[in-house]
């Protein structure tokens, strides 16, 4: 049953209007219809704020390229996110802003074989994941960690900076995701203490993987198992790297998302994984959750859904 509108467009022409937003770098307004964008922000799964555990705020911008109207695009940002503990240091990560891509960036993920979303910003169940190993820094406390899909990587760069991990390696398959994260590092190295982090190109199925085999105590990702294709390397991944100890652990922080989440799932028990899955693992999550599903949160994020933007707490171990 397709969803439609007050104007009767079709749920794919909204998502195409989402994708000229990101590439026009600054349309004008007389393109621009308020039946659209009201509709954009209705079938977007995006909110602005998200679940708001990691308080953050731009404090200065980038300017790129003139665009075609000869006035200077903004395309990164630096953000200065404040953790809720005391005494924690604050992280400053540059990052792209919204709607800003090209299509150079299109180009790379087919060159690579990878999507584009880690670019697009720091996403919802990223924040929580963050959140979540703020709330528990103490498993991460003299192990090595690493973060898969990183996108931006808040989650490792928190780990990094408050838990007294003995190394984070923060990884992406995307190389130009990869390069904010190692421009990031070098921004924040004071944040760390004692602490090894490093950037790493980590595509999920590359054949050469000895160099990091059997290394990390935990290993974490937020919205990693929506793509279906990469299940299977997904998994192999994680085995591949999870330590032969007792207490590694792999932890996710993933939507439903239709059927993707279960499937992945499937793929790892029959891969000999052994995980559980938490609904309600943090009440301050809940209480936002619950929020947007039917309280005074609700109005800002309108399109929220408990399938596609609730992330449930998967633990896997081999």
């Amino acid at each position: 049953m397709e969803m439609k509108n007050k104007t009767n467009e079709k749920a794919s022409s909204l998502r195409w209007k989402i994708l000229r937003q990101a590439l026009l770098s600054n349309p004008s307004s007389s393109n621009s219809d308020e039946k659209s964008q009201t509709s954009i922000k209705r079938i977007s799964r995006r909110t602005s704020h998200g679940f708001n555990l990691i308080p953050s705020h731009v404090i200065d911008d980038e300017r790129g390229s003139t665009n075609c109207n000869g006035s200077s695009s903004i395309k990164d940002a630096r953000v200065c996110y404040t953790l809720p503990i005391p005494n924690a240091p604050q992280l400053f990560l540059r990052q792209r802003v919204d709607n800003q891509s090209d299509l150079n960036d299109f180009q790379i993920c087919n060159t690579y074989n990878i999507d584009n979303t880690g670019l697009v910003c720091n996403w919802p169940s990223e924040d929580v994941l963050a959140h979540y190993c703020l709330s528990h820094r103490d498993i991460f406390r003299s192990k090595k960690v690493i973060e898969l899909g990183s996108g931006y990587g808040l989650a490792g760069f928190v780990i990094a900076a408050v838990t007294e991990a003995s190394e984070v390696a923060i990884s992406d398959g995307n190389p130009q995701v990869v390069d904010y994260t190692q421009r990031n590092i070098e921004a924040n190295t004071g944040a760390f203490g004692d602490t090894v982090v490093k950037s790493m190109m980590l595509h999920w199925n590359q054949e050469d993987t000895s160099s990091v085999a059997d290394t990390f105590d935990i290993i974490v990702a937020s919205d990693c198992t929506f793509f279906k294709d990469f299940h299977k390397d997904l998994v192999r991944t994680v085995r591949h790297l999870l330590s032969k100890t007792e207490s590694s652990e792999a932890l996710f922080l993933s939507p439903k998302r239709g059927n993707s989440l279960d499937l992945f799932l499937e793929v790892a028990k029959e891969n000999g994984l052994h995980f559980s899955v938490t609904e309600n693992y943090d009440k301050e999550v809940w209480k936002r959750h619950e929020g947007f599903l039917n309280g005074s949160d609700r109005d800002s994020w309108p399109s929220y859904e408990t399938g596609h933007c609730y992330p449930l707490l998967i633990k896997i171990t081999l």
